[in-house]
């Protein structure tokens, strides 16, 4: 017997998570000893996907999977779930994680011409730069965005970059580090006017900000950081009408159709973004993921991202009415939006690296240290919607 779909919370569970202590710790057991704001690096995971993933360890140990149901029935109620999440179809939605497989799936897939060129910020996550230069040992031309702050990568900013020769844009839904949000929308229509292709790297919002699929046509994400997921479990995104034009790169006996396991005389995919596949996946995260992505579903993405907003600026004014500067805007402004990051920093030497330990030896609290490309550390804070503004307060007491 097959592992369960994760059962329906209760109604009121946000309401419950507010009033009781004990359920809010039950549900997310880092909040028994530590207060977990570090959600933009590698996630804690909730109980229910706890349960999901120890539910499958169980029965892969005494037998009872049923493994031909597990990969294909199961997996294919993954996507669904994970295409409910993103707005698109079951078959548009590929299970596959770190967030730079999906990338690389991308540059390695298209038809590259020399001369050609890709737009990208130089100063987004590593992952979503590395797999764009690489294409310049095929003649491909790189064309980095220089925003006049860090991660305001404006619909304006973007055109002024577009030519004739952009085959594809490659970016970030949100800033690592400033946590600016992109306007996905906006900017995915001035890609397409201009004949090219739009790919995001979702990572940093997927979960926590809604996000339309309308201008994206690939998307990719791992879901150890917003979603409450377990490590290289994720989804890539291909649009359908693109996945014969996007050719697999990686190939194996899950994407190629093998009748009885055996090869044939030539290669032909699987329908979907199965394709994509090339073999067994990463069940036991994926189950997880499944269980997280319902949950968060469940409260709802506008919700939550509502939650993660009003927690991230009581920290931001606490932050600045105690002497620290932030990376990116001081006050809330839909012409300049964030999503869940807050990086802040002190202009005392030091004085940020001693906060960080403070944080954590004094109050259990996680945060994460970055630094930017001029060697300045920032903390970064990155709170999640079962957070509690008591928890805020509680660290702002510690940097008193």
């Amino acid at each position: 017997m097959n592992p369960p779909a994760p059962t329906a919370l209760p109604p009121d569970f946000l309401a419950r998570l507010d009033a009781d202590e004990s359920y809010r710790r039950a549900h997310f057991p880092v909040a028994r000893d530590r207060i977990f704001l570090a959600h933009a690096a590698i996630a804690v995971v909730p109980q229910v996907a706890v349960d999901a993933m120890q539910a499958f360890n169980v029965a892969s140990a005494d037998g009872s999977l049923d493994y031909s149901g597990l990969l294909l029935q199961d997996m294919d109620r993954i996507r669904g779930v994970a295409g409910r999440l993103l707005g698109c179809g079951a078959g548009e939605v590929a299970l596959l994680g770190p967030t730079s497989l999906g990338l690389s799936l991308v540059a390695n897939g298209l038809d590259w011409q020399p001369g050609d060129e890709v737009v990208c910020h130089h100063d987004d996550y590593a992952a979503n730069v590395y797999p764009w230069l690489d294409l310049e040992r095929f003649g491909v031309r790189v064309i980095r965005l220089q925003p006049s702050e860090p991660g305001l990568l404006t619909p304006e900013l973007v055109a002024s970059v577009l030519g004739p020769k952009t085959r594809l844009v490659a970016l970030a839904s949100a800033h690592f580090l400033s946590g600016r949000l992109l306007d996905v929308d906006a900017i995915g229509r001035l890609v397409h006017h201009a004949g090219a292709l739009f790919c995001v790297d979702a990572i940093q919002t997927l979960g926590a900000q809604p996000i339309s699929l309308k201008e994206v046509d690939f998307l990719s994400a791992d879901s150890h950081k917003w979603l409450l997921g377990p490590l290289a479990a994720g989804v890539f995104y291909v649009r359908a009408e693109l996945q014969e034009r996007l050719r697999p790169s990686l190939q194996g006996a899950w994407n190629v159709k093998s009748p009885n396991f055996l090869a044939v005389d030539s290669v032909a995919y699987e329908a979907g973004a199965r394709r994509y596949e090339p073999g067994v996946l990463n069940v036991t995260g994926l189950l997880g993921m499944e269980a997280s992505l319902e949950m968060l579903l469940q409260v709802g993405v506008e919700r939550v991202a509502s939650r993660i907003d009003d927690l991230r600026w009581h920290l931001a004014e606490g932050l600045l009415a105690r002497g620290w500067r932030l990376l990116g805007p001081a006050r809330r402004a839909t012409s300049d939006p964030t999503g869940g990051i807050l990086s802040a920093t002190l202009d005392r030497p030091g004085g940020v690296l001693e906060a960080h330990r403070t944080l954590l030896s004094a109050g259990g609290v996680v945060t994460s240290l970055r630094h930017d490309r001029e060697g300045i550390p920032w903390l970064r804070f990155s709170p999640h919607f079962y957070n509690t503004i008591g928890e805020m307060d509680r660290v702002l007491s510690l940097l008193a």
